[in-house]
């Protein structure tokens, strides 16, 4: 889940004050011509089924490791890799992608490292969570594939590796689309206490940073998963075959390793890895965003995210924003799909 940098941190002074109000009017400078705001309403997409699951599944070795993916939509359609988050797999995108592909996509749908049918091709490489490590993976696995340029669209942990893949290769991201905006991470600013309330929102990141934590996490993850479902999304009624379809990811040998390393890493609690030292440093300066871009929003996000207001300055090029309201959570493609396709959609027309 979520965490940011310096400017989002100050953000959470304000929920602590009691300035923060869930699902806020976002008002995006008038001076910036090319960004504006749009309030949408989740329509019945967020309760139907309209794909039970993936039809199959495809293996690919790329980089460090064998990339499992579900794909559909046309071999020669205009490519859209959709990223999926923490505790969540790449049934978040189950609705999206039959809508996307209906519409000439061609998107591609992985398990990030540690998740479902994703494995390390070597029992030596470091389990590593770190920002940039996920990153180099969604560039590896568009070089295996030959996809020279796609729009990036994700939540999460997605969103975050999709944030990073357009500030540092903006000639491989025709198009952005994030939840909650810019979640390029500094682990300099995560050093930055948070009022209580604020901390009280990141229990599961302190719980990760002890070996008790990491145990729990391995024995209950299933559990710890549909709290954090709960949580983080408060009005959505899933059900427990949708749970349990993500549930089985989870299950990945590598998961815990890669779970807790990411959040011990952004507490600077764990390193990472050298060849990844010069990513960092440019991730750590926030970098802009130059490439088309919209973000998302719901209206009942119950996991912490920053503002749009405090984000927006990052996307330097077209931008829009748009809050989708009818108590859509933190797993907006899943529980809004039609309002997430549609966003792919358009920026690929910006």
């Amino acid at each position: 889940m979520f965490t940011g940098f310096n400017a989002q941190r100050r953000q959470f002074l304000a929920i602590a004050t009691g300035a923060f109000a869930l699902a806020p009017a976002v008002t995006i400078s008038p001076a910036r011509a090319n960004s504006k705001e749009v309030n949408l309403t989740a329509d019945t997409a967020s309760t139907l089924r309209i794909n039970a699951t993936f039809a199959a599944l495809k293996q690919i070795e790329a980089g460090v490791l064998d990339i499992g993916y579900a794909e559909a939509g046309p071999v020669d359609g205009p490519v859209a890799i959709l990223l999926h988050g923490w505790p969540y797999d790449i049934h978040t995108y189950v609705d999206v992608a039959p809508l996307l592909a209906s519409k000439g996509f061609r998107v591609i749908v992985p398990y990030l490292r540690g998740y479902g049918t994703t494995t390390f091709l070597s029992a030596d490489t470091l389990r590593n969570g770190q920002q940039a490590a996920l990153a180099i993976d969604i560039i590896a696995l568009m070089d295996a594939l030959q996809v020279d340029r796609a729009i990036i669209a994700g939540c999460d942990w997605g969103a975050r590796t999709a944030c990073i893949l357009a500030a540092l290769w903006p000639e491989r991201v025709k198009a952005l689309v994030s939840v909650s905006g810019y979640l390029i991470g500094s682990r300099e600013a995560n050093k930055m206490p948070l009022p209580p309330n604020a901390e009280q929102k990141w229990w599961y990141q302190f719980y990760f940073a002890t070996e008790r934590g990491r145990a729990g996490y391995s024995l209950n993850r299933q559990d710890f998963a549909r709290l954090i479902w709960q949580t983080a999304s408060p009005s959505w009624k899933f059900d427990d075959a949708t749970f349990e379809r993500t549930g089985r990811s989870l299950n990945n040998p590598d998961h815990v390793d890669i779970v807790v390393h990411n959040y011990r890493w952004r507490l600077g609690l764990a390193d990472g890895e050298s060849k990844y030292d010069d990513l960092e440093k440019r991730l750590a300066q926030s970098p802009a965003i130059t490439v088309p871009t919209i973000s998302l929003e719901g209206d009942n996000n119950g996991a912490p995210h920053p503002l749009a207001t405090v984000y927006a300055k990052k996307f330097s090029g077209r931008y829009e924003h748009r809050v989708i309201s009818g108590g859509v959570g933190h797993n907006l493609p899943q529980e809004a799909p039609q309002a997430f396709a549609q966003a792919v959609t358009d920026v690929g027309a910006f």
